[in-house]
């Protein structure tokens, strides 16, 4: 007995015993001044029971009590009494206790113990040591316990926690009852290993040590070896699963949408893009995904126009643009539903619009783009944030914007001046059937909040037209196509028809968009911020380009579709004179010269205009007609004077004399006019233009016309008052004009006793003084015709006319001209 009582209180000061109180089959025992703790738990009572075979030790109640936690020894082999006792003292660590179970890290100040008899022979002891807050259950077979092997079974809520196997006698073998008690929810306390105690459901349970559990808010809640409960948060990307254990997520399949001018982002939240600028919706390695918004009827709403695949490695950009027109280098590919590789990307295209697969994307990304929504499907890990909005909507879009791809003043946010005119009321009900069913069915998949929100937006500032009506609810259906969940008889409830992509294979050029026209059809009409200021002005285009003696026009063919008219029935006053429509910005132009396709030409106020006019083709015959008439006037006009540099003026209006020749006596008078009937006379203050025509008249008084005629020999310029000046200038040779001058024209030379020449004013080069015309005459007499030159070809032809002349003082006249 001396030895066993030193085995016991090894390592160990005795201060007191109390109790050795004997009992026979069962006993309730207060341990209030050595409580004990049970995987986690205080107790201050035992409920000792050795009846029916069994040895039990419970907590909470006699053996029987629901719910209960017990020390349980299935075969007592006839035990029939028992002692229970309380020992003060401290064990210290560095104990037996301390080295068996190197967990432990209290002191124990006292412990409670069992024996248990078979008549007068010691079969078994328990003894319960309580260090901090662990529980140690001393566990000990006396020689004469009759099995080689204690079972000793530990029971927690009523359900059994493990057993221990004692198999050596006449040796303390302590066992660790640790455990820790968790106040919290836990998220799957069912499906959990190592939580003992789960009462009526997931509120509070006791973790065994070593292991783990979930709590409701996903933190991992651990118990020490020690019995010291933990609560870690998984962070980012993990998730707790298991025993407590923090495990990476697998990428989750997410879909960023973008419709309208609203960015959908992979978790469902949503930003709107207020201007027409360029922005990256996603990127990741070698690859960015961009974003360009334009106006449509309004500049005040911002919508999707087209998304590229922008490729760092090969620095190529894939553009997928409205209509479903993909171009790469600015050339159009041929796609269909075959896939197409091109640079690492898979294209492949349908009714519904264009795929585009990132084939070496480590998420698995790929774009549906139908032209007016882009989808981006992608499997990014949880907790990983990629650049851009879809990402993360909720980005500064100056970190995300593409500079290159935005056209200067895209950023300023306009406002139009007309007022809310839309339906919103009726809108938002339209917008909000994506809350029933059968939209429904999708809702655990994907939330309906963005999406309406995006359809609200628009439709209560913007005309429902151009799909408006059903793009938002089919955005949203794509959106859970991607993610496998199928949205049954959503068009036939919507009334929304076609599945086909609004204004599939419909191209329009960069200041046009696809739209519904007039006529319930599709058509490019123009931008509103392209279209305004010809609006504003009521054109079709801008003003003439005059050029010289030729002129054009640009008309741009979407403000004429919005009028319904056709470019092709449209021809300037020549029928045959059409205009030439350029296939990429569907301007239409027309060209014409001052004397082609019916352009007419007139001169007044000292301008030359060349008119003409663009009309519509009449050759229908009908009676009416359904179109706009058309008739655009087109004209340029040229200042007359806007090239000249000098002007001359004569320095008397008219000159006169006196001509004695033998028996002939007459007087010559020389004038200039303006125009060839020679009745508006240049007086002294009449400015002649350089290259103006003149007419000059050579008039006779005082000969009798049957018998004589007069015959201008020749005419010339000086640059001063000799006619014999160094410096001359032949207009009239041997009464032809000189071949030199093209302009020069003589009339009626030698037929009376009058001529008259004309040509075209003119300067010596380098001159800025007077210019002096000197003419000679003869006279010549009247026979067979003989005094009238012929002047073939500018060719002068000797005839026998100078022989006729009777002239012995041929006569000679000056006039002077200055500037």
């Amino acid at each position: 007995m001396v030895l066993f009582l030193l085995l016991l209180v090894s390592l160990a000061t005795v201060s007191h015993v109390s109790g050795n109180t004997d009992f026979t089959t069962s006993t309730e025992v207060d341990i209030k001044d050595c409580p004990f703790k049970f995987f986690g738990k205080e107790y201050q009572k035992f409920y000792v029971d050795t009846s029916g075979n069994k040895v039990s030790i419970c907590f909470k109640g006699k053996r029987d009590t629901s719910d209960n936690d017990c020390v349980l020894v299935d075969q007592s082999e006839g035990i029939n009494k028992g002692r229970w006792f309380i020992t003060q003292y401290t064990t210290a660590p560095g104990s037996s206790y301390h080295k068996a179970l190197p967990q432990l890290t209290g002191t124990a100040t006292c412990y409670a113990g069992f024996r248990f008899f078979k008549d007068a022979t010691q079969y078994l002891y328990f003894a319960f040591r309580t260090f901090g807050d662990q529980g140690v259950v001393a566990n000990y077979m006396f020689a004469g316990y009759p099995l080689a092997t204690l079972n000793v079974e530990l029971q927690v809520g009523g359900k059994k926690v493990t057993t221990w196997e004692i198999k050596e006698k006449t040796k303390i073998i302590p066992k660790d009852a640790s455990a820790c008690t968790h106040s919290g929810i836990l998220r799957d306390p069912q499906g959990t290993s190592g939580v003992l105690r789960d009462p009526q459901g997931s509120s509070g349970a006791v973790v065994l040590p070593n292991k783990g559990v979930c709590d409701s808010d996903g933190s991992s809640v651990t118990c020490s070896a020690s019995a010291e409960l933990k609560t870690t948060p998984c962070g980012s990307g993990k998730k707790c699963e298991g025993e407590g254990l923090c495990v990476a997520l697998p990428p989750k399949p997410a879909v960023c949408t973008v419709t309208g001018s609203t960015v959908i982002d992979v978790d469902g939240k949503a930003a709107s893009i207020p201007d027409r600028c360029a922005y990256t919706l996603m990127s990741e390695s070698g690859v960015k995904l961009q974003a360009v918004f334009k106006d449509r009827r309004r500049t005040d709403v911002s919508f999707l126009d087209h998304v590229i695949l922008h490729l760092d490695g090969p620095d190529v950009k894939i553009h997928l643009e409205q209509g479903g027109r993909v171009t790469l280098k600015g050339k159009e590919l041929t796609l269909s539903s075959t896939p197409a590789k091109h640079h690492d990307v898979e294209l492949t295209k349908d009714q519904t619009g264009v795929t585009a697969k990132l084939l070496k994307s480590k998420y698995g990304t790929s774009v549906f783009f139908d032209g007016y929504t882009a989808q981006i499907y992608t499997k990014v890990p949880s907790g990983t944030t990629m650049p851009g909005l879809c990402g993360k909507s909720s980005r500064t879009l100056s970190e995300v914007k593409v500079s290159d791809l935005s056209s200067d003043g895209c950023d300023k946010v306009t406002k139009e001046t007309d007022g809310n005119k839309f339906e919103c009321t009726d809108m938002t009900k339209r917008c909000d059937l994506l809350k029933k069913a059968p939209f429904d069915s999708c809702h655990s998949s994907i939330k309906p909040d963005p999406y309406i929100k995006a359809c609200i937006d628009t439709l209560c500032k913007y005309p429902a037209v151009d799909g408006l009506k059903c793009q938002f609810l089919g955005a949203y259906v794509k959106a859970c196509s991607l993610l496998d969940k199928k949205v049954e008889k959503w068009r036939t409830s919507t009334s929304c028809s076609s599945d086909k992509a609004f204004c599939q294979d419909t191209f329009c050029s960069a200041h046009e968009f696809c739209a519904e026209d007039t006529s319930g059809g599709t058509s490019c009409l123009c931008r509103s911020s392209f279209a305004s200021k010809y609006r504003k002005a009521k054109t079709f285009g801008e003003p003439t380009v005059c050029d010289k003696n030729s002129a054009s026009v640009s008309l741009a063919g979407c403000l004429m579709e919005e009028k319904n008219i056709d470019y092709s029935v449209l021809h300037l006053n020549d029928k045959t004179c059409k205009g030439q429509r350029d296939e990429k910005t569907h301007m239409v132009t027309f060209s014409f010269d001052s004397d082609t396709c019916g352009t007419v030409l007139t001169a007044e106020d000292k301008q030359l205009k060349f008119k003409n006019s663009i009309v519509a083709q009449d050759s229908s015959g009908s009676k009416i007609t359904r179109h706009d008439e058309v008739k655009i006037e087109l004209s340029c006009y040229y200042d007359q004077t806007k090239e000249e540099t000098m002007s001359f003026k004569i320095k008397s209006s008219s000159v006169t004399q006196t001509i004695v020749s033998g028996a002939w006596e007459y007087t010559l008078t020389m004038n200039a006019f303006t125009d060839a009937s020679r009745t508006q006379a240049v007086s002294s203050s009449t400015e002649i233009l350089l290259d103006q025509t003149v007419w000059v008249e050579l008039k006779t008084a005082g000969l009798d016309d049957k018998l004589v005629a007069v015959v201008t020999d020749s005419c010339w310029a000086t640059n001063d008052k000799s006619p014999t000046a160094d410096l001359k200038y032949d207009l009239i040779k041997n009464g032809c004009p000189d071949s030199a001058d093209k302009t020069v024209k003589v009339e009626g030379n030698g037929k009376g006793t009058s001529t008259y020449f004309s040509f075209n004013m003119f300067q010596f080069s380098g001159k800025s003084g007077d210019v002096y015309l000197h003419c000679k005459l003869n006279l010549c007499v009247k026979k067979d015709n003989t005094c009238a030159k012929s002047c073939d070809g500018g060719k002068r032809r000797r005839r026998s006319a100078r022989n006729r002349y009777v002239d012995e003082n041929p006569a000679f006249i000056t006039m002077a001209w200055t500037n």
